[in-house]
């Protein structure tokens, strides 16, 4: 067993405030690396030392590997933990951490490759006994073969980019005549955006849920579960409010999809957090991908759990093993979470600036995860989530209630934001009612505009 006694964050804002939490709760001193339009970012000031490793553009500071690691080097850092995004998934990273010493808080390269490819990882999904969305087995290139396997299928079927993603490659086809030219389309989208032309293609489900699993294993054939999210309140394939549990699943169908993704990570031998993602349509789970690291939506699980997801990675990191048993987790109560983006509410243009006044909602069970501060800059060269808002209840009706009061509360100004949004989405009476699919949102949108 290895002992972590400094840390070094490979991210930057809420993510690395987050992780640098977890470690000075845990005794672990830590290194922050930043860009130099982040020197002034609140997870830089706190951290114990700080590193600049590059300009502005995150090609050449938070995606610099070399960077990263001679940091680590120079500080003597145990660790690195890559948050998400940057070079969270990225194996080749963390066969260069592991090749120079240092623990990396994540899971084993080889299952970040394997689940990084998509045609790959649901060839291993189904052969761990994950359910899939028929259609082909792997890469399709031959117009034949991929007439005889969306047949089979039924049209309508989606053309998906086998690398990549954000729905960049992905062709809706609805008849056989259209599917030369969309796989010709999909191919060429999926080489510019990602230097791969490579497809594949899948059943297209018409209006399902976007529900996710969070999984842990210790990397030595022990796993668990804790539990769904669901994520359907989507813009353009962009998570915009998660919440758990499910306003759909029951508690027979939550333990069966739980139990089976729980065996299939235990089977694989999976170290650390991971996320394995479906689709559900009329009472079916549907697999469409795994992400080998910690999530944006992580802290309404930690809500609904009481267990700390970042704790847990860094146990299972120094070799620990996991800190409870399945029958040890119970989930209780209602979390949600509103991604609170620098944004235009109404049109979505970025909207970088100066935070003129920042107050943070409080009270009971209300949680907000961000690095702002008054006078802080945010910078326009990154993701434009400036802050989580994380609010639990004992029911979903008292947590809709608490969401509503917290979001009146909270106050940043100098910039727009999308605070407004989430004020209007909690006035639906669908959303109220959990009555939203991965649709609903665009739609609901197409409609405010009209």
């Amino acid at each position: 067993m290895a002992e972590i006694k400094k840390l070094l964050i490979a991210n930057r804002g809420e993510i690395a405030l987050r992780i640098h939490r977890a470690c000075h709760e845990m005794g672990i001193k830590t290194v922050a690396v930043h860009s130099t339009a982040d020197s002034d970012a609140m997870h830089v000031r706190l951290a114990d030392e700080a590193i600049c490793i590059g300009p502005p553009s995150a090609t050449e500071s938070y995606l610099n590997i070399p960077n990263i690691i001679s940091a680590a080097e120079i500080s003597g850092a145990d660790a690195i933990h890559p948050g998400y995004g940057f070079l969270s998934e990225n194996a080749q990273f963390a066969e260069i951490v592991e090749a120079h010493g240092i623990i990396f808080v994540g899971p084993k390269p080889e299952h970040i490759r394997t689940m990084g490819d998509k045609i790959e990882a649901k060839r291993t999904a189904g052969a761990l006994g994950l359910p899939l969305v028929p259609g082909s087995d792997g890469a399709i290139s031959d117009l034949a073969e991929a007439k005889e396997i969306a047949a089979k299928a039924g049209y309508p079927v989606i053309i998906k980019a086998a690398s990549g993603g954000g729905g960049r490659g992905m062709k809706v086809c609805t008849s056989e005549d259209q599917l030369e030219t969309l796989m010709q389309q999909a191919g060429s989208e999926a080489k510019a955006a990602f230097g791969d032309a490579t497809v594949y293609l899948e059943k297209y489900l018409g209006n399902p849920r976007h529900i996710e699993i969070q999984v842990f294993g210790d990397g030595n054939g022990n796993a668990v579960h804790l539990g769904e999210r669901d994520c359907s309140l989507q813009r353009r394939h962009q998570k915009v409010l998660e919440e758990a549990p499910s306003p759909v699943l029951g508690q027979a169908d939550r333990e069966r999809i739980g139990g089976v993704c729980a065996k299939a990570m235990a089977d694989m031998g999976y170290r650390g957090a991971g996320t394995i993602e479906f689709l559900w349509e009329n009472g079916e789970f549907y697999f469409i991908e795994m992400n080998t690291r910690l999530q944006v939506e992580h802290p309404v699980t930690e809500m609904i759990t009481g267990l700390d997801l970042v704790r847990e990675q860094i146990r299972v990191a120094e070799g620990h093993g996991l800190s409870c048993e399945q029958h040890q987790i119970q989930f209780r109560g209602h979390a949600i979470e509103c991604r609170i983006n620098a944004e235009d509410p109404r049109t979505f243009a970025p909207s970088p600036g100066t935070v003129q006044q920042f107050h943070a909602p409080g009270g009971m069970h209300v949680r907000v995860d961000s690095g702002l501060y008054a006078g802080y800059k945010v910078p326009p060269y990154y993701d434009s989530m400036i802050a989580k808002l994380i609010v639990y209840g004992s029911t979903r009706e008292r947590c809709l209630m608490r969401l509503r009061r917290a979001l009146e509360e909270f106050v940043i100004s100098g910039m727009k934001t999308t605070i407004p949004l989430h004020q209007a989405l909690l006035d639906d009476p669908e959303f109220q009612q959990g009555a939203y699919t991965i649709k609903w949102l665009e739609e609901w949108l197409a409609k405010q505009e009209a």
